[in-house]
């Protein structure tokens, strides 16, 4: 699990320039409001198998590519609604497109927020 763990994969002993550089995640769930991970878990650390960090990172690389994704199709949007092209709509679409781009713009807002508290507390040891 990401929060409340520990990545300790750091051998004892490396030869000179083969350190590892080790991590420690110090992210606590009532800052994320998740209830559910603060009732299932307490603050002991544990170990983040290379398995379940292999999970992780699979989950981290996915939601990555939406992004991507995401972006690529803002951009064609943009482009669209900059052009010289006629564009006919209805004043209702218009209202819907623009309350979805406002649940977006504040989705993607708190991610940002959650996504730098998460990189705090990931921190190098």
């Amino acid at each position: 699990m990401l929060l409340n763990g520990v990545v300790n994969s750091y051998p004892h002993k490396m030869p000179p320039g083969k350190e590892t550089i080790m991590y420690e995640i110090i992210a606590n769930p009532e800052d994320y409001q998740i209830d559910d991970l603060i009732n299932g878990t307490g603050n002991a650390p544990m170990e983040f198998s290379q398995d379940e960090r292999q999970k992780w990172a699979t989950e981290i690389d996915e939601f990555s590519k939406k992004l991507i994704d995401f972006s690529a199709k803002s951009k064609e949007l943009s482009k669209v609604f900059s052009s010289a092209s006629t564009i006919s709509t209805t004043p209702a679409s218009l209202k819907t497109l623009k309350i979805q781009l406002f649940n977006i713009n504040g989705s993607l807002n708190s991610a940002l927020e959650i996504a730098g508290k998460l990189e705090s507390d990931i921190i190098s040891k």
